[in-house]
């Protein structure tokens, strides 16, 4: 093939539609346009390579794993909000039946299956290693003007996790026989409230602490992943509008290239600060591609996550935050990329929030019928893996 990148892309897209289509209008019948989109989704994302068999030879063979990879792909694309309605999809609908490769003479698999199999998917992160592979095949080798960064509100189906309360040693009932020889007090005292003003001279206080930005500087990419919260809970944020939303769930956080491609994501609870994804999804993005531009709104205002941009060889465009102070405004050069004085749709910053949009409107992204952060993340990872071959198939125009 071509290393041009456009003539790559429009080979490909010239195969499908010349070779694999007509082999499955002849096979299956007439496709319509959903359907056809599937088809090119699929085709990129060539989820199978990624799926292997476990099977050893002893006991009731599986069903075939990639099938059904192919059947949660074909979910996000269409729509599909539940499991249930993808298999009664697949009862009615030969053709998609036939274009996830399950054979039109065997009985489909049953709703449990399919569940084991969503199982294995998520604890494997199935879908965002073939997210990690799409986005190095196409967009490795290319230079990325813009990178923008923002989170958005998940909202899950389960009770949030409570705060962590205090466990207080119950103590035993003393038995006649026996009788406690020193009274156990189990009143904690509160901690002194700190003092105002200049230290004494022979007066020690306690450090001050330490900020999660810098800790996070001074940690590997696994230890800041490992750190995040993940649990469900409350979060509150401020739309577009500067109004704000509170919701029980999950808060997802992407890096979007200007093309509209989502070069990574992370999950983590609601609660949590934009800011501490900030430094681990611009390690996971950098592993991936290479940008200019870092554009971060007015929640990401910090002296940290600046010097971090930097460190990458990147230019950090981020909003200021007055904190009550006097807002600092940007260049003029710097403001042309991100002041909105363009039009909504031609403005680079709001290239993330197209994409949030677009995932939550077309590929599953409100529509959370699962319950754990591990779960969560895999089905918006099939909805962002269907988003990105979405993008790529755009940029044919």
């Amino acid at each position: 093939m071509d290393t041009n990148r456009r003539d790559l892309i429009m080979q490909r897209w010239n195969v499908i539609q010349h070779e694999l289509l007509p082999e499955l209008r002849s096979d299956v019948g007439t496709l319509t346009p959903k359907l056809e989109k599937v088809i090119y989704h699929l085709e990129w994302v060539r989820i199978e390579e990624f799926v292997h068999s476990s099977w050893c030879g002893e006991g009731r063979p599986p069903h075939e794993r990639s099938w059904l990879a192919n059947a949660f792909v074909a979910k996000s694309v269409l729509g599909l909000a539940t499991t249930r309605g993808l298999i009664e999809r697949l009862m009615i609908d030969r053709a998609l039946r036939r274009i996830c490769g399950f054979p039109l003479c065997k009985k489909l698999p049953s709703e449990a299956t399919f569940s084991r199999a969503f199982d294995e998917f998520a604890a494997g992160r199935l879908a965002e290693r073939v997210h990690e592979a799409l986005i190095k095949e196409h967009l490795g080798s290319e230079l990325i003007g813009h990178i923008s960064r923002d989170g958005t509100a998940i909202e899950a189906r389960e009770h949030p996790a409570r705060p962590g309360r205090p466990a207080t040693a119950a103590q035993p009932a003393p038995t006649p026989a026996e009788e406690p020889a020193v009274a156990v007090s189990v009143t904690e005292t509160p901690a002194p409230a700190k003092k105002r003003g200049r230290p004494r001279k022979d007066e020690r206080r306690p450090p001050a602490k330490e900020s999660p930005l810098h800790r996070q500087r001074q940690q590997h990419l696994a230890q800041m992943l490992k750190d995040l919260p993940t649990a469900c809970d409350r979060g509150t944020k401020c739309n577009a509008q500067g109004y704000k939303n509170s919701w029980s769930g999950y808060k997802l956080h992407l890096d979007t290239a200007d093309c509209g491609v989502p070069i990574a994501a992370l999950l983590s609870s609601a609660s949590m600060h934009d800011s501490l994804a900030a430094i681990p999804l611009s390690l996971i993005s950098a592993e991936r591609v290479t940008n200019i531009y870092d554009l971060m709104d007015a929640a990401y205002c910090s002296s940290e996550l600046r010097d971090h941009s930097r460190s990458l060889g990147h230019v950090p465009l981020i909003d200021h935050n007055p904190r009550r102070g006097e807002k600092i405004e940007f260049a003029p050069a710097e403001a042309i990329r991100y002041d909105q004085r363009k039009s909504l749709w031609d403005n680079e910053r709001t290239a993330a929030e197209r994409s949030n949009a677009r995932l939550k409107d077309e590929f599953g992204g409100k529509t959370i019928m699962v319950k754990g952060d591990t779960k969560v993340m895999a089905h918006l990872m099939f909805g962002i893996l269907a988003l990105s071959a979405d993008q790529l198939m755009r940029l044919r125009h």
